[in-house]
Order: C-alpha cells, then structure tokens, then sequence
C-alpha cells in the first residue's frame, strides 16, 4: 500500500463546502486522491449515488481543486477493501467536534487492524465546522437557501427542485 495515496469516504448526501475543505487540503496532501461516496444502511439518502458523483465531480471542477483525484463510489464490502484495491494506504476523514472523534476513532482502529491502512483527520475550517449533508438536507426540506453551505452546483441543483423523491 501506498501512503501517497489515500482515499477521502463519505455519504456526500449532497456534498457541502466542508466536504470540498476537507477535499481541497486532503489533494495537497497526496499524490492522488480518491473521493468515495459510499452507501451507509443506517442513512435515509435524499439522492441516488449517481447523483451525489455527478455533484461532486462537477463540486470539485467548480472549485478548481488540482490534483490527481478520482470520485468514485461503493456500496459492497469494507472501506478498507476499496483502500486496499486501489493501493491506499491512508483514509482521510473530516472532523467536526468531539461526537465525531467518538464516532471515527473506534473505526480507525479495525481499520487499522484489518488492513493497516491509517486514518489521518482533518479538523474543520471554522467557517464550515456546524454544516452537516443532515443539517443541508434538513434546509433543503423546508425550502430554505442552503447556497451558504454547499458548492454552487449542488446549490443550482437543490434550487431546481430536480432532484428525485
């Protein structure tokens, strides 16, 4: 496994501006960076993953964030068995407060043990550290304007009313 090369999970349900922080420092930080959206069974998702790629491709183009970064997804298996298969040596997770460091800590430690792949976390811009995808999605619902907390695409997207109940 290769330590230059690590891989930023999530469900990115939609992706928001802390999403893109947490991309933009990860890609240069590594020589090549894979942005997973993965399905997580214990969230209700408002988009269909294909969407949610779309989104962050275009998120991430928008933004011009540089680098060598693949956005891809993967819905069966363990995380670390896609970290392992593309020869990432590195998970790179955004934190936002103490909740998650309870939440990602007993994780990194199986991954670890399961496949030696490390977990490096990235504390938060201030600016973004109280913006979740639940908090977007929940702003979204009620017909608020979420264009403070997500890339413009996704802002241009959730704004169209396209997006498939």
């Amino acid at each position: 496994m290769n330590n230059r090369i690590a891989v930023v999970p999530g469900s990115f349900d939609p992706p928001t501006l802390g999403h893109l922080d947490v991309i933009r420092r990860a890609a240069s930080l590594y020589d090549q960076l894979h942005v997973l959206v993965v399905h997580n069974p214990g969230k209700e998702a408002m988009l269909p993953i294909a969407q949610r790629l779309t989104l962050l491709e275009q998120s991430v183009a928008d933004a011009g964030i540089e680098g060598d970064i693949v956005v891809a997804s993967w819905s069966m298996g363990l995380l670390v068995d896609y970290a392992t298969d593309v020869g990432a040596g590195v998970l790179v997770k955004g934190i936002r407060s103490q909740v998650d460091v309870a939440y990602e800590t007993p994780m990194a430690i199986v991954n670890r043990h399961l496949a030696h792949v490390e977990t490096v976390f990235l504390l938060p811009d201030p600016a973004h550290a109280m913006v979740s995808s639940s908090l977007v999605r929940q702003v979204a619902a009620l017909g608020g304007d979420v264009s403070p907390f997500v890339p413009p695409p996704v802002a241009r997207f959730l704004d169209t009313g396209s997006r498939e109940n």
